[in-house]
C-alpha cells in the first residue's frame, strides 16, 4: 500500500482554539474621571469542523498534514470591545468517513453526505469583561473571566466505501471479474492471490433506468479478523454495504465450509455484519456440467439465497442482479440499519498509522483542568492576571 494514492485509514491530533480572556479595563476621559468598567468579553476559540466532499476518494492528503490546530481568541480591550474569535479549521474528508477517539477506540461521529459538516472539537469560550460584573455595591469590579481552555484530542478516520452490496470471498474466487462484467468498473484482474490490493466501486444497470452500487475488497482468508492476509485492514469497507454477496468458485472442495469461514470472519471482526442480508454466489460455473450443478445445489447454505454464476460467459448474471435488487429493496432489509461501526480495538488499527508521535512541546500554552459551563460564573481572574 506504500505506493498506493488510497488511503482508507488515519490518524491525527486535532486541538481547537483557547477563548480570550475578558478585559478589566475601566474607562477614563477627561472630564469623566470614574466612568466605570467598560471591558470587553473575549472571542471565542476556533472549532475543528469536518466537511464531507464528495470529489475526495481518499483520506491521502491527511497523511501530510497530521496536526490540525485551530487559532485561539483574542482577548477583550477597553469600550466594551470583544475580542476576535479564533479562526476555524475546515478539514475535509470523504464521504463515508466514520470518526473514532484515538485514545479509547469509540465512535464519535461520521460523515455520511456532501457538504455535511460534524462540529469535531468546539472552540473555548471568550470570557466575559469586567462591565458584566458592576452591581449597585460593587461598582469597579477589578476582575474578569478567563477564556475557557482548548481542547484536545487525537483521532482515527476510517474510509469506509458507500455500495450497496459488498462482495465477499477468498483470493483468487473471482469478485474483480464479477465486478468488471456487470459493471463499468475496471479493477485489476490477474491469476495470481490478493490480486487487488484496494477497494473498488462498480456502478451495476439493472433493467434500463434502476441501478447500485457494489464494493469489491480484497481476499479474505481464514484468520483475516486476527490480521492475517490484507481482509483485516478493509473488512471495515463492507460495514455500510446493505447486502453481502458470498462469492466462492465451483471448484471449492466443501463449498459449506469456506462458506462457514467467510462468515466466521465477519462475525469476529464485527459481529453486526452477520445479520446483514446475504447471497451467496457460486462463481466459475461454466466448469460444470447439470448433473455436477444439481450435486452442488443439495451441499449449499439453506438460510441464504444462492445462485450459480460465470462472470465469463454471462451465466446467470440477469439471475443475480434479480435477486441482488430484491435483497437491497426487501422490507426487511430497510428495517436493518444497514450503517453499522465497531469500536477500534487492537486488531482493527493500523500500526504504522497508531505508531505516529503526537507529542509536541510548548512551554507557552499551560494545561488548565477541565470546567463547566457553572464554574466559569464563579472563576475570574485577579488584579495580577487580569488582562489590560
Amino acid at each position: 500500500m506504500a505506493e498506493s494514492n488510497f488511503i482508507d485509514y488515519v490518524k491525527i491530533l486535532c486541538r481547537s482554539g483557547k477563548g480570550g480572556a475578558g478585559s478589566r479595563h475601566f474607562h477614563r476621559a477627561k472630564y469623566i474621571p470614574k466612568g466605570g468598567p467598560d471591558g470587553g468579553d473575549g472571542g471565542r476559540g476556533g472549532h475543528i469542523i469536518l466537511r464531507g466532499n464528495s470529489h475526495m476518494w481518499t483520506l491521502l492528503p491527511l497523511r501530510y498534514q497530521r496536526h490540525i490546530f485551530a487559532t485561539d481568541g483574542q482577548a477583550g480591550g477597553a469600550d466594551r470591545s470583544t475580542g476576535k474569535d479564533g479562526e476555524d479549521r475546515i478539514v475535509d474528508v470523504p464521504v463515508g468517513t466514520a470518526v473514532f477517539d484515538a485514545e479509547t477506540g469509540g465512535f464519535l461521529c461520521e460523515i455520511t453526505e456532501d457538504g455535511e459538516e460534524v462540529k469535531l472539537l468546539r472552540g473555548g469560550k471568550g470570557g466575559l469583561g469586567n462591565w458584566h460584573f458592576a452591581t449597585s455595591t460593587n461598582r469597579a469590579p477589578r476582575y474578569a473571566q478567563p477564556g475557557q481552555p482548548a481542547i484536545e484530542k487525537s483521532v482515527v478516520l476510517e474510509l469506509k466505501l458507500l455500495g450497496d452490496v459488498g462482495l465477499v470471498g477468498f483470493p483468487n474466487a473471482g469478485k474483480s471479474t464479477l465486478l468488471s462484467a456487470i459493471s463499468a468498473a475496471k479493477p485489476k484482474i490477474g491469476d495470481y492471490p490478493f490480486t487487488t490490493m484496494e477497494p473498488s466501486l462498480g456502478i451495476v444497470n439493472y433493467r434500463g433506468d434502476k441501478s447500485f452500487v457494489m464494493a469489491d475488497i480484497p481476499g479474505i482468508i481464514e484468520g483475516a479478523s486476527e490480521g492475517k492476509g490484507l481482509g483485516l485492514r478493509f473488512l471495515r469497507h463492507i460495514e455500510r454495504n446493505a447486502v453481502l454477496l458470498f462469492l466462492i468458485p465451483a471448484d471449492s472442495d466443501d463449498i459449506r465450509r469456506d462458506y462457514e469461514i467467510l462468515l466466521n470472519e465477519l462475525r469476529e471482526f464485527n459481529p453486526d455484519l452477520a445479520d446483514k442480508s446475504r447471497v451467496l454466489a457460486i462463481s466459475k460455473s461454466d466448469m460444470l456440467d447439470e448433473e455436477l450443478r444439481e450435486e452442488i445445489a443439495k451441499e449449499l447454505p439453506e438460510d441464504v439465497p444462492s445462485v450459480f454464476i460465470s462472470a465469463v460467459t454471462g451465466q446467470g448474471l440477469t439471475e443475480l442482479k434479480d435477486l441482488l435488487w430484491r435483497e437491497i429493496n426487501s422490507e426487511d432489509n430497510q428495517v436493518k440499519q444497514t450503517l453499522t461501526h465497531r469500536d477500534l480495538d487492537v486488531r482493527h488499527r493500523v500500526e504504522e498509522e497508531d505508531n505516529f508521535i503526537f507529542q509536541q512541546e510548548d512551554e507557552e500554552d499551560e494545561e488548565l483542568p477541565p470546567m463547566t459551563d457553572e464554574d466559569w460564573e464563579d472563576e475570574f481572574w485577579d488584579e495580577e492576571s487580569s488582562v489590560n
